[in-house]
This record gives structure tokens, sequence and C-alpha cells, in this order.
């Protein structure tokens, strides 16, 4: 971790030009000169929605999800993209500054709509973050090395707009096609009963007639127009576009995910606590908890000795396993000892059978936007008196929330007093940083340099 900025500044370009010489071994997908590309986009829309339509025939006739063989497998892909899902939209802060510039203004536009002009429930960060909370899937940090490349390119754009333009203008017009994994990713999480909205909007904002794809390829046009050399400008375009594909992607994420590694992996972060946590009365297959516990490697073992002493009834709902029962349950000996998503990964095991295919079952679940409208209604009862009013959250003023407040208008007072427009421009840029447009200030802040950009 570098604390001198002008070192990580360093680090940063040396890093994006190291990835842009691995990147140059992937293959050209643009065409050949920008007057094309209006063309190459649509077509590749089109392309995209017909791949999609094959596929919802293929599903209305029987056929298996083509993603995820279970919920586990879906949340473990929230959790494997969370450190791309997190950076999203970074690579564009850079051009914040460049607001008197009009030809600049799609790009800034698009960075404005990923922090949902200052909306919390718009804020792909925010949405994301939220996402993750519901599941239980927040702890990520631990993943492999690939994962974190691409949000690392994100950021070490974020922060050299002025030396890597082109290749931000590029990475951006790869970043913003609607890729076919959208769609059907979308598709099978509500099917699994999780909020696909982080995703569908994607879908909307990144359309090729007005969205940010449409955008991308406006400001490629406009900004390479005033180079002094565009062929070269173009040509680093290029390379900027191909940093996409670097680094582990959504399908790379998704074919990489066993159920029973991950189950594996999950008792063995397990062990390290509770290895010294059991009686010596509680045993397994002749061994106490503790010794199972005691090295990593035995935890394969452990787990199918428990499943060969009953404690775990594989191919039963998961109710069915005494193991099952103590972490869920009245009384429940080891309640909260598992997380949200750790509890899926184990539910998922256990009601799995050794001899499942690995195709995705496609047995009947609720879908999320079922469950929605069933909560709509309640919700619509409970508001004319049909439901008595229970465990309701009232939202009251803390003193926490008042300093906020004060932070707030302290922001718009400073706003009101800057010199100029240059000077709250400035102001507000820096609060919509990467690390920061997220938060209450960075969200305001956004609304207003919105505002003023339009002034």
């Amino acid at each position: 971790m570098l604390d001198n900025p002008e070192e990580a500044a360093v680090e940063a370009r040396a890093f994006l030009h190291a990835q842009i010489e691995l990147a140059r071994c992937e293959p050209e997908e643009l065409p050949e000169s920008v007057t094309q590309l209006s063309g190459w986009v649509q077509g590749r829309s089109e392309a995209v929605g017909l791949a999609y339509r094959e596929y919802l025939n293929a599903r209305k006739n029987g056929a298996a999800r083509r993603y995820f063989t279970n919920k586990s497998h879906a949340l473990a892909f929230l959790k494997g993209a969370a450190p791309t899902k997190l950076a999203d939209g970074a690579w564009l802060y850079g051009t914040l500054s460049r607001w008197e510039n009009p030809d600049f203004h799609p790009l800034i536009k698009t960075y404005l709509e990923e922090l949902g002009d200052g909306v919390p429930d718009k804020n792909h960060v925010t949405l994301y973050r939220r996402l993750l909370a519901a599941h239980g899937c927040e702890h990520w940090e631990g993943l492999s090395d690939p994962h974190f490349v691409q949000g690392a390119i994100q950021f070490a754009l974020a922060y050299n707009a002025q030396d890597f333009l082109p290749e931000i203008i590029g990475y951006n017009l790869g970043y913003e096609q609607l890729p076919l994994h959208l769609l059907i990713t979308s598709y099978e999480l509500n099917e699994l009963g999780i909020d696909p909205y982080y995703f569908t909007l994607h879908v909307t904002v990144d359309n090729a007639g007005s969205g940010h794809a449409h955008k991308a390829v406006q400001a490629l046009r406009n900004l390479m127009a005033q180079s002094s050399d565009p062929a070269a400008f173009y040509r680093r375009v290029l390379d900027g576009y191909r940093l996409n594909e670097l680094g582990a992607s959504t399908t790379s994420i998704i074919a990489g995910f066993d159920l029973e590694a991950e189950l594996v992996e999950i008792f063995t972060a397990k062990a390290v606590v509770g290895k010294n946590m059991h009686s010596d009365y509680c045993r397994v297959a002749g061994r106490s908890i503790n010794d199972w516990l005691a090295e990593p490697a035995q935890i394969p073992a452990f787990m199918a000795a428990m499943e060969g002493a009953g404690w775990i009834k594989r191919g039963e709902d998961a109710e069915n396993s005494r193991f099952w029962r103590l972490i869920q349950g009245e009384r429940a000996e080891m309640f909260g000892v598992f997380s949200t998503y750790e509890q899926q990964v184990l539910r998922d095991w256990i009601q799995s059978s050794r001899d499942d295919s690995t195709a995705a079952r496609t047995g009947r679940v609720l879908s999320h936007r079922a469950r929605q409208r069933t909560l709509d209604t309640l919700n619509q009862h409970a508001e004319r008196g049909a439901y008595p009013e229970r465990g309701l959250i009232r939202r009251r003023r803390t003193g926490a929330e008042s300093a906020g407040d004060a932070e707030l208008r302290q922001l718009e007072q400073k706003v009101a007093d800057a010199a100029g427009k240059p000077e709250a421009m400035a102001m507000l840029a820096r609060l919509m940083s990467p690390a920061v447009h997220h938060t209450a200030i960075g969200l305001m802040a956004t609304r207003m340099y919105s505002q003023l950009l339009d002034a």
C-alpha cells in the first residue's frame, strides 16, 4: 500500500502500460475505421438480441439454466464479480475536470449515470453493495488476484485521464457494449429469487440507441477529431478496448464454481476458530470434532464422515439433516456460526446428491419479482389496516444524522460561496471520486455537479 500519492500515480501508470502490453495479445474486434462503429455497435446489439431470444425459447422448451446450477452458484458469482462491480464507472472519473469542453459531455454524462445522478437507489456501487449485503456476500476480499484485475484497471484509469484519454475512451466503448451474459444473468438471478435490478439497469442504460453504448461512440468521434494524429489516437483506443478482456470475467467466474470445493473452503475457514470450541463428547466416526478440525486437509473426510454417520442426508431437504438443525431452527446450538451465503452453500450441497448432473436443475422456485409482488400486496393490506403494524423501525433523527445534515449544508454553502463555476465544479468533482461518490456527501455533490453542468 503506497501512502505517497505521487508514488501511487507512478505505480498506476506502470501498471496500465503493463496491462496494455498484455491486452495486445487479445484479438481485435473493433472495425478498422471509426466511421463503421455505429453500424458495428448496432449489428452486435442485434446479434445479442437474437441469441437471447434463442435462449428464452430453449428455456420455454425445458432447457436447464445455462449459468447457475443453484442459488449458491449465483451468489458465488455476485461475490466473485464484486471487485469489478464496486468500481463501476470509475474509469471515467478523470473526465469530470473537462466539463467546459462539450465533447466530453457524453463521457461525463455516462459517469453521472453510473453514479445514479446522485440518487442512492440508482447509484451502481450502492446498489451492488446492498445486493451483496442482502445475501451475506460482503466478504470477498480473499478472492484470487485475477478477480481484482478489472477493478485495478478502472481505478488506474480514473486517476490518469490526462495520460490515457484514448485508452479510457476505448475501455469505455468496450465496457458499455451489451453482452449476452448480462441478459442471461439477469434472467437466471430473478429465477433463483435474487433481485436482478443492478443487472437489468445495465441492460437499459447500455443500449445502442441512446444509452451508454451510443454515448461511447459519440465521444470517440468528437474527441478523435480533435487529435493531431487521429490514426494513432484510434490505435490507442483499440488498446483500451482490449483491456476489457483481462482478468476474471463474468463467464470465467461462473465456470469456476464448484459447490463442494466452496463448502470445503467455508468449513476450513470455520475450523480456524472452531477447532478448540467443541466438547469431547461430541464425536463423529469415533473422533472428536476438535480432532477433525485440527488439520485443514481433513475437512473433506470430515464431511464424508458426517454423511456416513447420518448427520447429513444428501439428496434430501436440508431440514432432515441433524447438522443443519444445529445451525438453523429453534434452540440451534450453532446459530450465527454460518452467514446467509454460507448457509445457502451448505443447503444446496446437502440437497444435491453425488448423482446430480452438472446441468442446472430447473425446479420451480418463486422468482424475485413474484416474491416482490407478494410483498407489495401484503404492504398494501397493511396500509389499509388489514394487518397489525408490527416490528416497524421508525426513522428518528440521531446525532450522527444531524452531523451528516450539517455536512451537507456546509457543502451547499461552500458551493454558493465559490468564486465561480470552475471552482465550484472542481470542489464537487473531488467528492465524486470512486472512493466517495456513494456516500451521502458524494451523492449530494453528484446532484449539484449534474445541475451545474446543465446550467
